[in-house]
């Protein structure tokens, strides 16, 4: 149930961003942004909140978000709108709002969810390696010892 709240706030965010970068600014229909805020708001939630946070970390998933909904604007605004124009600055705009919301999502995810403590731990260990340093044997030097 938890997780419906987040998609709903999500999806709420992006229909704020969405009318402000695309309705106030230039002239976007209410479809346009309900099918943007939709496909945003999927796409950043199965591939930013799932599988990017858990991993990177809030910083790695706020620029992801960043970068997915720019592009996925970027292309359905090239698909449904008709001025370059209009989609560049209106993907920016979007982009940049999204992004500073997500911040505070992220953080909601990171702190209210039940296996809190296995993100953060995976997001602190996820990248660690490990190395081993020896010693190469070598046969035609004698050991004295």
């Amino acid at each position: 149930m938890q997780q419906i709240g987040i998609l709903l706030i999500k999806w709420l965010t992006c229909i704020l961003a969405f009318t402000i970068a695309l309705d106030l600014f230039f002239n976007a229909t209410l479809i346009d942004i309900l099918s943007f805020s939709l496909a945003v708001t999927l796409i950043s939630y199965f591939i930013g909140d799932r599988l990017i946070l858990p991993l990177l970390g809030n910083r790695i998933a706020s620029i992801s978000d960043f970068i997915l909904t720019y592009v996925s604007v970027w292309v359905f605004g090239s698909i449904l709108l008709n001025n370059y124009m209009q989609v560049a600055w209106g993907s920016l705009i979007s982009a940049v709002l999204i992004s500073f919301a997500e911040i505070f999502i992220h953080r909601f995810i990171l702190n209210h969810t039940p296996n809190r403590e296995a993100i953060h731990k995976r997001s602190v260990n996820g990248l660690d390696y490990s190395t081993e340093f020896s010693e190469d044997q070598d046969p035609d030097k004698k050991n004295n010892g």
